[in-house]
């Protein structure tokens, strides 16, 4: 009866439910549409009771949030949206038509050009996690889907790890996965490197379609590790020459001697008709070409913020910050007992001293644009400085452009250090002990009592 009732739901006013995709120990997955749109999109709802309930249950929510929005590519599925209640937790994601991979693999072994296709799918978008920090450490056919368009969405990210969740020996040390598909260092319980398990478990979803079985598969789950410990396989004799030899260094025992990435890339094998998808649209900076301006503001003083404002802006009473990122760009705001134009000339100062090009604008704006490629074009920063009183100004810094970690760096290293003359108290700053911010989420959020959708 619930199912139904909620199967009839309208979230927010902007989503229809439908029918029941699928649910876990925690969630429940439905087919939705977008009602102004009408594009169609998956609903996971999570209650937040259970949830609770399960020490780190709520940490891992926020790191995957965090982590889905942070490996942004064409061959991973999309957040779209993150909404709550006070009972339920809701993803908006992409709705994947064509299911599981694995139901392919079921009916047989894929035809050569077929896996080929999947595989360098696969690469491309595991590769881009890693270079988000990114370890997915559940991969399997099972967590890959196929659009209406045949191409390979990589999905689950309930077991990925980042960075910071290594001990001091810079290794992982969770046992994680399905044993079938995990690498023997895993298994070992001795710690690892993340990215590297990711290749033993993409060598074998590649043996996996070019041969429709396992290459490490017993009734007994300790002679399966043996194997997997041994690389014990054999290869079908349809296996060409080349696949044999790039499978052969993708299911290597020693993680250190295991092939890399960008060596899978230059392999004849998966160069064959590889097309290297986009990963991202860089966000447009409000002007690329921005000039030093030296001119003098013909505004005599910054827009108002008035206390309603200032208040819902610092308040945590009923926000989700902590676990859902706003609307708008990373960002981070102070106070200060400094005026206006001093505030001005100070964030320009810094900014020449970055080497970045500064521009100042009417409105008591700094823009400031770096000079040098990242890994998302050049990082852009905007600084707005709004009056409270004629004592107190606030000043808002958010990342206009440019990849999220290398932005996190500049602010913590070079930034906030040379603010800290002005700064008379930071508030709602993004960066403060939230994983989820931390890592460059940028997930919509809404707050609403539960009878509100």
């Amino acid at each position: 009866m619930e199912e139904e009732q909620e199967q009839r739901r309208v979230l927010f006013a902007k989503y229809e439910m439908g029918r029941l995709l699928g649910k876990g120990t925690f969630a429940k997955v439905y087919y939705g549409k977008e009602i102004a749109t009408g594009e169609s999109v998956a609903i996971k709802i999570i209650n937040k009771d259970q949830v609770l309930k399960r020490q780190g249950m709520m940490e891992q929510i926020k790191r995957e949030i965090s982590i889905m929005k942070l490996v942004r590519h064409p061959n991973i599925v999309e957040l779209k949206e993150v909404m709550a209640t006070k009972t339920k937790i809701f993803f908006i994601m992409e709705f994947v038509r064509g299911g599981e991979l694995f139901s392919k693999v079921v009916k047989g072994k894929l035809k050569e050009d077929s896996a080929r296709k999947y595989f360098q799918q696969l690469i491309s978008a595991v590769d881009f996690c890693h270079s988000r920090g990114v370890s997915h450490r559940d991969l399997k056919p099972e967590n890959l889907l196929v659009d209406e368009n045949g191409d390979l969405k990589v999905s689950d990210f309930g077991l990925s790890a980042l960075p910071e969740q290594s001990l001091q020996d810079g290794l992982l040390h969770t046992q994680c996965g399905t044993p079938a598909y995990v690498a023997p260092e895993v298994l070992r319980k001795k710690g690892y490197d993340g990215a590297k398990a990711d290749i033993w478990s993409c060598g074998v979803i590649l043996y996996v379609l070019l041969a429709g079985f396992l290459p490490f598969q017993d009734e007994n789950l300790m002679n399966m590790y043996r194997k997997i410990f041994k690389s014990e396989f054999e290869f079908p004799p349809w296996f060409s020459p080349e696949a044999r030899r790039l499978v052969s260094k993708l299911l290597v025992v020693d993680p250190n001697k295991r092939i890399s990435i960008p060596a899978i890339m230059r392999t004849p094998w998966f160069r064959k008709n590889f097309n290297s998808p986009v990963a991202f649209k860089i966000d447009e900076v409000e002007s690329q070409n921005i000039e030093e301006d030296t001119t003098a503001l013909t505004t005599t003083s910054p827009k108002f913020f008035n206390a309603f404002e200032f208040i819902s802006s610092m308040s945590s009473g009923f926000d989700l910050s902590s676990l859902f990122e706003s609307k708008r760009k990373l960002r981070s705001m102070f106070t200060s007992r400094w005026s206006a134009s001093e505030i001005i000339t100070k964030l320009e100062g810094i900014g020449k001293e970055m080497n970045m090009k500064v521009k100042r604008t009417k409105d008591f704006k700094v823009n400031m644009l770096g000079k040098s490629e990242g890994r998302k074009g050049q990082i852009a920063v905007t600084a707005e400085v709004f009056e409270v009183s004629p004592e107190v100004a606030v000043v808002e810094l958010c990342k206009s452009a440019g990849d999220t970690l290398e932005y996190n760096r500049l602010y913590e290293e070079q930034v906030r250090p040379a603010l800290e003359e002005i700064v008379w108290s930071w508030h709602g700053d993004n960066h403060n002990n939230s994983v989820i911010n931390k890592n460059g989420s940028n997930v919509n959020y809404v707050i609403s009592d539960d009878n509100s959708s």
